[in-house]
């Protein structure tokens, strides 16, 4: 019996993706109950491929036993397009494996503030410098404090 497609979802991180792996579901029954594959085989192996404008990339063959679970795949190009195919397979029924479609997700740069974050923390240092540099200048005494003339002055 073919095992697979399993079911993979990406997500980006900083240099790095994130791959989640759903098992495929199995056909095989046992008095009426559908067997998962892990209830049939114990463990299994997978394989992820990674493609990127370098070529395509084989990962070392891992195991798993668990029905969903996760890889990271690091030290890849910041803004760089990647897709990903997993392949499951049982150690021993490696021939019939049928890997995931690929999918495909652009890995994200190092963790940079947002837009916006960066704007509002620019308005609070310039307020400082600001206030900062009135406070020296009406220390050293050029702005003068108001000071009241006697009415007879006036």
């Amino acid at each position: 019996a073919n095992l697979g497609p399993p079911e993979v979802n990406l997500t980006s991180c900083p240099n790095c993706i994130n791959v989640t792996i759903k098992l495929p579901a199995s056909h095989f029954r046992d008095r009426g109950k559908l067997l998962s594959l892990l209830d049939i085989y114990e463990e299994l192996d997978y394989e992820i491929t990674l493609k990127s404008l370098d070529g395509e990339h084989k990962g070392p063959r891992q195991k798993t036993t668990e029905p969903v679970f996760s890889a990271v795949l690091e030290d890849l190009y910041p803004g760089r397009n990647y897709c990903v195919a997993v392949a499951i397979s049982a150690s021993m029924n490696k021939k019939n494996s049928v890997p995931s479609p690929w999918k495909c997700v652009t890995a994200a740069s190092e963790a940079q503030p947002g837009y916006y974050e960066v704007a509002v923390a620019g308005a609070i240092c310039v307020s400082l410098l600001i206030a900062a540099v009135l406070k020296c200048v009406h220390a050293a005494g050029f702005i003068l404090p108001k000071i009241s003339l006697p009415q007879t002055l006036v």
